[in-house]
Formats: C-alpha cells, structure tokens, sequence
C-alpha cells in the first residue's frame, strides 16, 4: 500500500507586499511538530519566496546547510521515518495592489495548518482597510469559497454538482417541472454560498460580503483582485 503524506504544514512568507505561501507535507501531525521539520518548513516558505513561488524552481534551491531542498527532503525522511513532500506553492507579486493573510492554528509566526493570502486592490490604504483586509482573509479561510465571482467558476463543478442535485430529487415522486424549478434553486444557492463576495459577512451574519465592500466604497473603492486558500491536506 503506498504510504499518504496528509499532514502536514502551510507556511506563509511575506516581504514589501509580496507574499508567498507553501503546502509541505508528512503522515502525521506529531512528525509535521517535529523542530526539524518546522525548521525545514520555515527555511523553505523563504525560499519559496525567492522563487517567486516557482514549483520546480523551489525544489532545486540551496538551503542553509548547503544541500538542495530536495536533498533535504530525503535526509528528513531518513530521520523522521515518513514520507515527506512539497504539495503546492504560490506566489503574490503586487505593487499596485495590497495582500492580507491569515494563518490559523499556528505552531510558529506565519506556520499553521490553513494559511490564506488575500489581493485587495484600494484607492486608499487606511486603517479601515487594514481591518477589513484582515478579516476577510480570515473569513476565507473560515469559508473556503471556491472563486470571488459566480462567473469564475469552472463549468466543470458547476455540472458535477447538477447532477448530485438532480440525483438526489430523482426519486422524489415530483413532477419534472418542479424538479427543475428546484434543481435552478438549489444550484443557484450552491453558487452564491462558494463564491466569496455572495457569502455570509462571518463578522455580520446579516451582511454578505458585497454588502461590506459597497459601505467601504462610500469612501473608498474596494476590490477583491486574487486570494488563495490552503489547507493540509484538503
């Protein structure tokens, strides 16, 4: 049976507006709470964000010791005992716009198990800003909203969950127009409760947060540009 790297760690790195943000994984939570491996982990996220998130780039950069971090990695798993790999990375470049992250469940500054970054483009950069930047990225990752805007998501999804819909009423005993008619509704609250500007204001569940965006836009015009959620192993 080959072994499954699930656990694990996300590690954001963050410099003069520009952020990165890195997936590392191993078997288990005790070996992810390892000080090699969050030491590992730390020295990687920096890496990461001198490879401007680059994939394979990451995996050939030298570390402090000397060696790549593909070497490393082997070394690690000969000392830990588990299967370790680098699962995905990112990279946020902005000078015209501003990133917000959030890391939950930390084990070190900036290391935890979710991290998120967030790409908000303001006409002003204010302490109302600031607040609203940093609570919707920890809305998102409370939240895990798929895109920002109904339009960006994939058509893929879109009939997937079509069909998990009209499977579960074909058995129902109703008409086909009043299948339909709910297939339309529940498709439809499918879309607006996974794409982030149509979800529920975690901080004002009377709110969703294009209601929050349009009160900032009193002021200041407010747009969300770009985000990006991990999770181990999700």
């Amino acid at each position: 049976m080959e072994r499954v790297a699930n656990d694990g760690l996300i590690c954001i790195h963050e410099e003069n507006n520009k952020s990165s943000i890195v997936e590392i994984n191993c078997e288990t939570d005790f070996a992810a709470k390892n000080l090699e491996f969050l030491n590992f982990s730390e020295n990687l996220s920096k890496l990461c964000f001198e490879a401007k998130g680059d994939f394979n780039n990451l995996k050939k950069k030298i570390m402090k010791d000397g060696n790549s971090v593909n070497d490393n990695i082997i070394k690690l798993i000969s000392k830990i005992g588990e299967k370790i790999t680098i699962r995905r990375c990112n990279f946020f470049d902005n000078s015209k716009y501003i990133n917000f992250s959030y890391v939950h469940a930390t084990l070190k500054e900036n290391i935890g198990k979710l991290g998120v970054v967030v790409c908000i483009k303001s006409t002003k950069f204010n302490q109302q800003i600031k607040d609203f930047g940093h609570k919707l990225a920890m809305h998102i990752g409370a939240s895990n909203p798929l895109t920002i805007e109904v339009s960006q998501l994939d058509k893929k999804i879109l009939e997937k969950e079509n069909e998990i819909i009209s499977e579960e009423l074909k058995n129902s005993g109703k008409s086909d127009n009043i299948i339909e008619k709910i297939s339309r509704g529940k498709l439809e609250k499918f879309k607006q409760e996974n794409t982030l500007i149509n979800q529920i204001w975690i901080m004002d569940p009377k709110k969703k947060v294009k209601d929050v965006i349009a009160e900032l836009g009193k002021e200041n015009s407010v747009t969300i540009k770009d985000f990006v959620r991990y999770k181990v192993g999700e």
